[in-house]
């Protein structure tokens, strides 16, 4: 079975194909200076998007989602720009933890896989 990287990098690819299957690595937003929760979250998604979209796929197919927030605090924020964003009905597996990520001014990052 074939494997496509898309967006590959010296240390990682955003995303990868194998058989019908798309993993995205965790994204953060693109411009997270001085960004709220809600505004990273926002970027997130419309990143999520597009990289599904280079795959092949979209949103409606999401399978699983992990969400790590640097304060579990922000989590209601953080929810309101999800719902707004996900497909009704067609709601991936989800978990979501409270982690320090990469570097502070990044608050939330989020992997997800989904189905060609």
């Amino acid at each position: 079975m074939s494997i496509t990287r898309i967006e590959v990098g010296p240390r990682m690819s955003q995303a990868v194909i194998h058989g019908d299957t798309v993993y995205l690595a965790g994204q953060v937003a693109a411009a997270p200076e001085g960004a709220s929760v809600g505004e990273q979250t926002r970027q997130i998604l419309e990143q999520i998007d597009a990289l599904l979209a280079k795959a092949g796929t979209d949103k409606s197919k999401l399978l699983s989602a992990t969400i790590y927030l640097t304060d579990i605090g922000t989590f209601p924020e953080m929810n309101a720009k999800w719902d707004a964003w996900v497909v009704p009905g067609a709601t991936p597996a989800r978990a979501t933890v409270e982690a320090a990520l990469a570097a502070r001014v990044y608050k939330v990052e989020i992997a997800v896989i989904a189905a060609l």
